[in-house]
C-alpha cells in the first residue's frame, strides 16, 4: 500500500535521530572527487555552477515532520481535511518539473529538484528551493536511478514525490521502494500501474470491467501458426502490437494475410529490442480512427471521477502533437457513455490519483474501444484544466495527502473549449527529425494565466448522479474571455540536447467555443518564435489553418491524408523579403545617426572618398543553397530612405522605401506604400567552420513576417573570405567536422591507423539517431579530437586524416 501524507509523517518522526547521507556508492564516484563533494550551496551559487556540483540546504541534524498549515482562502474540504505535505521532491525535469513546482509554490509547499551534469543550470533547477545532482547526462545514470533519488529525500527531508510523465512515473518498482523507506508517491498504487502496463493484461481487466475491447487475441500464447489463426478470425486488416509497447514501437499494421508472419517478426523483433520483451498482441485494425481519452481522478476513499474527454488524434510517428478538449462533435450521450467506461476501468483496479483511459474511437461506426490506461500525468492534462477552471496538481498533492477528491461529478464544470499545441525541436519536413542546439533567440507570446482562468464549479445535486451527471454539452453560453498559458522548461540560451525529449514548451489556449479557441491559438504561433534549433511551429500554424482541422475532421491519420495541403512547397523568397534583409544587413552596419543631440559629431555627415552617398550591393540566398544567391542593391537617398534594386530572375526596383532598426532585431519598413514592423535574427556561423558555399558556413537571417511566418536566408561572404576559407578546406581536406551537437557513441580509428576512403571512422548520436562519419580521402590518422561519450558542438573537428600522395 502506498504511505499517505500521515504515515509518511510517522515514518520521518520514528527516524529522527538520523542524518542520511549519500552513500559513495550511490554516488558512483570516490567522495574525494570535485565532481561530487561541493555539498553545500546557495540557490544564487548554482547559476554559474560547472559539471555536477549538488546544491543542498544545510539539513537540522534531527528531521521533523511539520505540517503546513492551512493555506488562505483555501476553502476547507470536509472537517477531517489532512493538511499538504511541507516538502516535495519532483524526480524530474523540463517544463514538467517548473509545472509541479508553480503548484506547490501557489500551496506553501517547499520544493526539491533533481538534475543531470548537463541540466546544472536548467529552468526547474534555478526555480526549486533546493536542488541535487545526480549523475551524468545519460537517464539510467541519472533520472533513472531510484537509490539517488530515494536518498536525496532523505538528505533533503522531502515526505514525497512528484514523478511527472515519463521516467519513473509509472515503475511500479520505484513506488514500492519508496513505500518501503515511508515516503508518498504522488501516484497511483503499484498494483495499479503493474495492472494496466501490460496491454494484455489490462484488456483482460477490462473485458471483465464490461469495458469495450478492440476485437483481438491478447493471451499468451506466442506460436506464430497460431497468431496466424487468430489473424484470420479477427480479419484482415490487424494490428500486430507489443503488450509491454508505447510511442508506436513493435507495432505494425498487416493489411493481408500474406504479409503476416514477416510483420510480426519484425514487430517481436523492435519489441524485444525495445521493451526487453517481445510478446505482441493481434487486434482488428480500425482504419479510421481517433484517439479520445478520458481524464479520471480517484481518491483513497473510493470517490472516482470523469474530468471530460480529450482528443489527441493528430499524431506524427504514433506520438501526440496537438491535443484539445473537449472531443469535437461528441454527443452528451456518447460523453457520458465514455466517461462511465472510464470510470469504470479506473475501479476495476482500484486506482488512485490521476490517470488517463485512452480509447480508440471508429470514425465510421462511432463506437469506442479501450486501448490503454495511462497511470500518471498526461503532457496534456492542461486542456483538462482549461475546461473545468481545475489544478489537476493540486488535486494529486491532495489525494496523495488522504483527502477526498475535492468536487463531485455533478459539480465538475465543462466550459468553452482549449487547445495545447506542443513546441517541438524537430524538422517536419525531414520526417519530423529530432534537432539539438542552443536557443539562439526566443520570443514567445506573453501568457493571459499561470493557472486555469478559475470557473465556478456547479451546485452539488444528490438527486444528479450516475450517467446523468455526465450526459453534459459544453457550456458555450458563459462569457469566456481567451485566455492563453506557456508550459515551459527553457528559456533564452538554452541548450535542447541529445540526451532527453525535444519538447520546448506547449502552448495552450482557451475560449468560449472551439473556433474562438483555435483562433487563439493560431494567434499565439504567429507570435512564438525561435531561432538556433529547427521547429515545428511553422507546421502548427498550417495545421491550425487547415479547413479540415477546423471543421473538427480528425483522425490519426490526418497528417498523411492532407500532407499535401500541411507541407506546401517552398517558394523562392520574394523581391521585398529580400529587400528587407538587405536593409537589415545595411542598417546593422551603417546605423542611422540620432540627430536629439546638437554637435558637430552628429549634425556633420560621414565623409567618403567616393562621395557621400551611401551604396552597398549585397548577395542573399535561400538557407538550402539550392539557387544562385541574389544581388540586392541598395542606395542611401537621406537618412532612413532608399533606393533598392533586386537582381532577380524578375529584376525589381523600389524607391522611396524607408527604413529603421527600432531594435537589433527589429526592423521597421515602408514598401510599396505598406508599412510593417519584422523580426531578423542573425545567426554567426560557428567559429570553427571555414567559410565557404554552404549554407551552413555562412551568416544566417531569420525573417519572421508579421503573420508568423519563418524564412531564413543566407548572406554571401565576400569573395576574399571565400578564398581564405578555400585554402583552409583544401589543407584540412581529410578533415572530419561534427555536422550537429552529437554524443561521440564510438571512435574507430586512432592516430597513425592507415584508412580507405569511405571507411567508418566516428559514430554520433543525436536524438537518439546515429550518424556515422566516413573518411573522405584514403590515408593517415594524423589527429583525434573527440573520445568516446564526449559532447561536441557543431562544426569541431573530430579527426584529420593526411591524404596519401598520389
Amino acid at each position: 500500500m502506498i504511505p499517505t501524507n500521515r504515515t509518511a509523517a510517522s515514518s520521518l518522526l520514528r527516524s529522527s535521530t538520523h542524518v542520511y547521507p549519500i552513500s559513495r556508492t550511490l554516488l558512483a564516484t570516490d567522495v574525494s572527487s570535485t565532481k561530487y563533494t561541493r555539498t553545500l550551496h546557495t540557490k544564487a551559487s548554482v547559476v554559474g555552477a560547472v559539471g555536477c556540483q549538488p546544491r543542498m540546504l544545510v539539513q537540522p541534524a534531527v528531521l521533523r515532520r511539520r505540517f503546513a498549515t492551512t493555506i488562505p482562502n483555501t476553502p476547507t474540504l470536509s472537517p477531517e481535511r489532512k493538511p499538504h505535505f511541507d516538502k516535495i521532491l519532483i524526480a524530474n525535469r523540463g517544463e514538467i518539473a517548473c509545472r509541479v513546482i508553480r503548484t506547490a509554490k501557489k500551496l506553501g509547499i517547499k520544493t526539491v529538484a533533481v538534475y543531470s551534469e548537463v541540466d546544472a543550470n536548467s529552468l526547474h533547477v534555478l526555480e526549486a528551493d533546493e536542488a541535487f545532482c545526480i549523475g551524468p547526462a545519460p537517464s539510467a545514470e541519472s533520472y533513472l536511478r531510484m537509490n539517488k533519488i530515494i536518498e536525496v529525500c532523505h538528505r533533503s527531508g522531502a515526505q514525497a514525490v512528484h514523478p511527472g510523465y515519463g521516467f519513473l512515473s509509472e515503475n511500479a518498482k520505484f513506488a514500492e521502494r519508496l513505500a518501503e523507506e515511508g515516503i508518498v508517491f504522488i501516484g497511483p498504487p503499484s498494483s495499479a500501474i503493474v495492472s494496466m502496463g501490460s496491454k494484455s493484461e489490462s484488456k483482460n481487466i477490462m473485458s471483465a470491467a464490461s469495458v469495450p475491447c478492440v476485437p483481438g487475441y491478447h493471451g499468451k500464447d506466442q506460436d506464430a501458426d497460431m497468431l496466424f489463426g487468430e489473424a484470420e478470425k479477427i480479419g484482415y486488416p490487424v494490428l500486430i502490437k507489443a503488450i509491454h509497447g508505447g510511442g508506436g514501437k513493435g507495432m505494425r499494421v498487416v493489411l493481408s494475410p500474406s504479409q503476416f508472419k514477416d510483420a510480426l517478426a519484425s514487430a517481436q523483433r523492435e519489441s524485444l529490442k525495445s521493451f526487453g520483451d517481445a510478446d505482441v498482441l493481434v487486434e482488428k485494425y480500425i482504419e479510421r480512427p481517433r484517439h479520445v481519452e478520458v481524464q479520471v481522478f480517484a481518491d483513497t476513499l473510493g470517490n472516482t471521477v470523469s474530468l471530460w474527454e480529450r482528443d489527441c488524434s493528430v499524431q506524427r510517428r504514433n506520438q501526440k502533437i496537438i491535443e484539445e478538449a473537449p472531443a469535437p462533435g461528441l454527443s452528451p450521450d456518447l460523453r457520458a457513455d465514455l466517461s462511465a467506461k472510464a470510470v469504470s476501468a479506473a475501479k476495476a483496479v482500484n486506482y488512485v490519483g490521476a490517470g488517463t483511459i485512452e480509447f480508440i474511437f471508429d470514425n465510421d461506426s462511432e463506437k469506442f474501444y479501450f486501448m490503454e490506461m495511462n497511470t500518471r500525468l498526461q503532457v496534456e492534462h492542461p486542456v483538462t484544466e482549461m475546461i473545468t477552471g481545475l489544478d489537476l496538481v493540486e488535486w494529486q498533492l491532495e489525494v496523495a495527502a488522504g483527502n477526498p477528491l475535492p468536487l463531485s461529478q455533478a459539480q465538475i464544470p465543462l466550459v468553452g473549449h482549449a487547445f495545447e499545441a506542443r513546441i517541438y525541436a524537430e524538422n517536419p519536413r525531414n520526417d519530423f527529425l529530432p534537432d539539438s542546439g542552443p536557443l539562439l533567440y526566443l520570443d514567445t507570446p506573453k501568457p493571459t494565466h499561470v493557472f486555469a482562468p478559475p470557473i465556478p464549479s456547479l451546485p452539488h445535486s444528490e438527486s444528479c448522479s450516475g450517467l446523468d451527471s455526465v450526459k453534459r454539452s459544453p457550456d458555450t453560453s458563459t462569457h469566456v474571455a481567451p485566455s492563453m498559458r506557456l508550459e515551459q522548461g527553457f528559456t533564452q540560451g538554452a541548450q535542447i540536447g541529445v540526451f532527453y525529449d525535444p519538447m520546448i514548451a506547449k502552448l495552450v489556449v482557451h475560449g468560449r467555443d472551439r473556433t474562438s479557441a483555435l483562433r487563439a491559438l493560431r494567434r499565439a504561433l504567429e507570435e512564438y518564435k525561435v531561432v538556433g534549433v529547427s521547429t515545428n511551429v511553422e507546421f502548427l500554424r498550417m495545421l491550425a489553418g487547415n479547413e479540415a482541422f477546423i471543421n473538427g475532421e480528425v483522425e490519426t491519420g490526418f497528417i498523411k491524408k492532407h500532407y499535401e495541403d500541411l507541407f506546401p512547397a517552398v517558394e523562392s523568397p520574394s523581391a521585398e523579403l529580400l529587400a528587407q534583409a538587405a536593409l537589415f544587413v545595411a542598417l546593422r552596419e551603417h546605423p542611422i545617426q540620432s540627430t536629439s543631440l546638437s554637435t558637430p559629431w552628429t549634425t556633420l555627415t560621414s565623409r567618403r572618398f567616393g562621395g557621400d552617398v551611401y551604396e552597398r550591393t549585397i548577395s542573399i540566398q535561400s538557407d538550402d543553397a539550392s539557387t544562385e544567391p541574389t544581388r540586392v542593391s541598395l542606395k542611401s537617398i537621406s537618412p532612413g530612405h532608399f533606393a533598392i534594386s533586386v537582381h532577380s530572375a524578375t529584376p525589381k526596383t523600389f524607391t522611396g522605401v524607408s527604413a529603421r532598426l527600432v531594435s537589433p532585431t527589429t526592423l521597421s519598413t515602408t514598401l510599396n506604400g505598406a508599412s510593417t514592423e519584422i523580426t531578423i535574427v542573425s545567426q554567426r556561423p560557428p567559429p570553427s567552420l571555414p567559410v565557404s558555399r554552404a549554407a551552413n558556413t555562412m551568416e544566417r537571417l531569420h525573417v519572421f513576417s508579421a503573420s508568423g511566418t519563418k524564412t531564413t536566408l543566407a548572406v554571401s561572404p565576400p569573395a576574399y573570405l571565400l578564398s581564405l576559407g578555400r585554402d583552409v578546406l583544401t589543407a584540412s581536406k581529410g578533415a572530419l567536422r561534427a555536422p550537429m551537437p552529437s554524443l561521440v557513441v564510438e571512435v574507430k580509428v586512432s592516430i597513425g591507423d592507415r584508412v580507405e576512403k569511405g571507411q567508418p571512422v566516428v559514430v554520433l548520436e543525436s536524438m537518439k539517431t546515429e550518424t556515422v562519419l566516413r573518411a573522405e580521402v584514403a590515408g593517415v590518422v594524423s589527429a583525434v579530437g573527440c573520445a568516446k561519450g564526449e559532447m561536441v558542438e557543431e562544426g569541431r573537428e573530430l579527426v584529420d586524416i593526411k591524404e596519401e600522395e598520389q
